[in-house]
């Protein structure tokens, strides 16, 4: 969370995703949670995947059995995956900032094309789940 929080105001991604091999834009989202898991040792640990298709990560963290289904109330560092047109793939990921019981602070990538903090209640329809990540 403290790695993702010094991103935030980063504009188009370009290290995020040129980090992650590519040569051109890419929709950051997923690179930029990668990234974050990098630089705090996590990919090392198989505690998070590397990975640039939030399906990806949603198809790792549920074969690892660290799934938690959206309407959970997740903890400071775990993985938020969406799924914007409701059709059970994720199109979005963020690292979850907070929650209080009631609403889920983010830290996103590719938010408008830059690293923002969002909230939506815990219950929001578009929270697909949650990738868990054990320290």
């Amino acid at each position: 969370v403290t790695i993702a929080k010094s991103q935030l105001g980063n504009e188009g991604g370009e290290k995020f995703w040129s980090w992650w091999g590519f040569t051109e834009r890419q929709e950051w989202c997923a690179c930029f949670v990668s990234w974050c898991a990098d630089q705090a040792g996590l990919i090392q640990k198989e505690a998070v995947p590397k990975f640039s298709v939030c399906t990806d990560g949603v198809a790792w963290f549920q074969a690892k059995g660290k799934w938690q289904s959206g309407g959970s109330v997740p903890t400071p560092g775990t993985i938020i995956f969406f799924d914007w047109n409701h059709d059970g793939a994720s199109d979005h990921v963020g690292i979850v900032e907070s929650c209080d019981g009631t609403t889920v602070h983010t830290i996103e990538g590719n938010s408008g094309d830059a690293v923002k903090q969002n909230s939506y209640g815990v219950h929001f329809q578009s929270i697909l789940g949650y990738g868990v990540v054990f320290y």
